[in-house]
């Protein structure tokens, strides 16, 4: 359920600000509600936990170090060495590569010794490089005499001393976009160089990895700057009032709002006494943004990882369908899983920590038991339908295909299942019985929720507005199995015990719309209701559209589990004729373990895709829920 709330307002002394949050803080049951804090101590704390954060990011994980317990002043202190380290790491990787670049562009004309040219240039003789295409060498002014160094097919290198053409300028002009620009170093130099910034770097990486024992430190320390950043930001964030223009005497208030569970109100209540604090307490209204907090039994509450995962809150003036979200995602992932082989590995590897959690007398991890129930789920869907690593039926002993359920076990895949008004000739094979299957848990979903609204609106004539709405979901379900079933079992012409089923169905159809119409908006005015659905006649009409929708959308859980099975029988088809040859058993076996573990990590992609998406989507917009809530987090040390 939705713990209700209470919104409080709280108005205390403008100077006691920072002495109320801290008994607040001690207290731990209230959310406040501030927008945002200002100031400059608050720029630094959130400088402190961004440098706190890089630099645990730059010490990694390293499980062999020696932790070592220091204080929130001293960890801002290695940080800051370990970012001033980066930089310096940063500055020798950008030198080094720019130096590898250089020495890159050289590599070609060996070793150049600056000094040794320098030393000619002194002496009048000025040397310069240069490379060209053949053709362009050998069409060379007759002035120009050059020392070949190397001769590909593509070019050739050569020297030139340039000061015997000083007298030819337009002839070293010609040639000035074939010249070697010479290194600012000797290559020697720059080896040295880059020599000396890869060991600078090494020194730099020893050091930062030297404080990796310190992340435990680091962690701790970004929690409490975490935690001095949200009292900042409420101490600072609080809305203020000056009440005495007298400035030697100034008195000012503060204020706040903020919510809290209705069962803790009397502590609150206490404590504000105790303190001579200003308390207003309100029922919260839905313009309020008041936060969730889920309570269920420990059962229901398994639901929570996968929501917390999701990050999906109900508003607080919404539903919390943690027990219905729970019971159709266990349907769902066994369903779109559908192997029961995979269930069983699904079951072990969760078992693994459930058993060392018992042994070790700890409690179990909720996140475990839910995988754990997810895996029994799809042990169970593949008990029924016998599938069981992608083999087929025949391949299966006999008390495993004995424990099915024949109208949609594998096992009876080609028979043609009767039904007492059908003609001879005509059925529903096993896929037909499993899409059936499908919408009947769609219809039984989406009527929970009309009826989740009934419940709510009880006491309002906008509960025929839901009960029109289940009419409708009834007759587009028997809609959509002639339509998209079999239109010959379930013919609009069929009649049983005297009633004309089809006829029924599309009368169903027209009532609920009808119903849904006039009543859907109703709030203490039929004519303000019927008005309102007229003026959004279009998305009225839609709406009939998107029952039929929603209902044909459960057929991705029969098409996703069946593309998952072909995938199984295709990874057993290709390894099957190589595990008969033992040279070849290495590579079946890892044919076997990387085929079906990808189906089995596809699986997991479609269930996120798919299985959640008709909690989250089709089930949710039938509750006219948004997911719009955020959790209650009261302030608390």
């Amino acid at each position: 359920m939705i713990v209700p709330m209470k919104k409080v307002s709280l108005i205390i002394m403008g100077d006691k600000k920072k002495e109320t949050l801290k008994k607040l803080r001690k207290l731990g049951i209230v959310h406040i509600e501030i927008a945002e804090g200002s100031g400059e101590k608050l720029i630094q704390l959130n400088e402190s936990v961004a440098l706190l954060e890089s630099s645990l990011f730059l010490l990694g994980k390293n499980k062999n170090a020696e932790p070592k317990d220091v204080d929130t002043a001293e960890v801002l202190e290695i940080a800051k060495e370990i970012a001033s380290l980066d930089d310096e790491k940063k500055r020798c990787q950008a030198e080094r590569a720019a130096l590898n670049a250089e020495l890159e562009r050289l590599k070609a004309w060996g070793e150049i010794d600056l000094d040794s040219l320098k030393e000619l240039s002194q002496k009048g003789i000025k040397i310069a490089f240069y490379e060209m295409s053949k053709a362009e060498y050998d069409s060379l002014d007759e002035r120009v005499k050059t020392v070949r160094l190397e001769t590909t097919k593509a070019s050739v290198k050569f020297m030139l001393v340039e000061s015997d053409l000083e007298d030819s300028e337009d002839v070293l002009s010609s040639m000035s976009d074939y010249r070697l620009a010479l290194p600012q170093i000797s290559t020697n130099d720059i080896k040295r160089k880059i020599s000396e910034s890869t060991e600078r770097i090494e020194a730099i990486d020893k050091k930062i990895a030297s404080y990796a024992g310190c992340a435990a430190s680091f962690k701790k320390a970004i929690k409490a700057t975490e935690k001095e950043i949200e009292f900042e930001i409420y101490a600072t964030g609080m809305e203020s009032e000056v009440l005495s223009a007298d400035k030697a005497q100034e008195i000012s208030v503060a204020y706040f709002k903020g919510y809290i569970e209705a069962e803790n109100l009397d502590g609150l209540k206490n404590v504000a006494a105790q303190n001579s604090w200003g308390l207003l307490v309100e029922e919260p209204t839905e313009e309020d943004d008041v936060p969730t907090k889920l309570k269920n039994n420990k059962f229901v509450s398994l639901i929570y990882p996968l929501t917390d995962f999701l990050g999906t809150v109900p508003g607080y003036f919404e539903y919390d369908i943690s027990a219905w979200f729970l019971a159709f995602i266990l349907i769902f992932f066994g369903i779109i899983f559908g192997d029961g082989g995979y269930g069983l590995l699904i079951t072990a590897i969760a078992a693994i920590p459930i058993v060392r959690s018992i042994a070790s007398k700890k409690e179990i991890p909720p996140t475990f038991l839910l995988v754990g129930l997810l895996g029994l789920s799809t042990v169970l869907w593949g008990m029924l339908t016998c599938t069981w690593f992608g083999l087929a039926a025949d391949q299966l002993p006999q008390w495993l295909r004995s424990l099915s359920v024949p109208v949609i076990s594998n096992v009876y895949a080609d028979k043609l299942w009767t039904l007492p008004w059908c003609a001879e000739g005509v059925g529903l094979t096993t896929a037909q019985n499993l899409q059936i299957f499908c919408f009947s848990l769609a219809l039984i979903q989406l009527t929970v929720a009309h009826i989740k609204g009934a419940v709510r609106n009880r006491k309002s004539l906008k509960v025929l507005g839901d009960i029109g709405s289940i009419f409708q979901l009834l007759g587009i379900y028997y809609l959509v199995l002639s339509l998209v079933v079999n239109a010959e079992v379930f013919s609009f012409g069929l009649v049983l015990g005297g009633i004309p089923v089809g006829i029924v169905a599309i009368a169903m159809i027209g009532v609920g719309f009808v119903v849904s119409f006039v009543f859907s908006n109703y709030e203490g005015s039929i004519v303000r209701s019927i008005l309102t659905s007229l003026t959004n006649i279009v998305s009225v009409l839609l709406g009939v559209v998107n029952v039929f929708s929603d209902i044909v959308s459960y057929i991705r859980l029969w098409a996703v589990g069946l593309a998952g099975a072909a995938i199984s029988a295709t990874v057993n088809e290709l390894a099957g004729p190589l595990i008969a040859k033992p040279m070849f058993m290495v590579l079946a076996i890892f044919l076997l373990v990387f085929g079906h573990g990808l189906n089995m990590i596809l699986n997991v992609l479609s269930v996120i895709v798919h299985g959640i998406r008709l909690n989250t989507l089709e089930f949710s917009s039938h509750l006219d829920m948004s997911w719009s809530g955020h959790k209650f987090k009261p302030f608390e040390e």
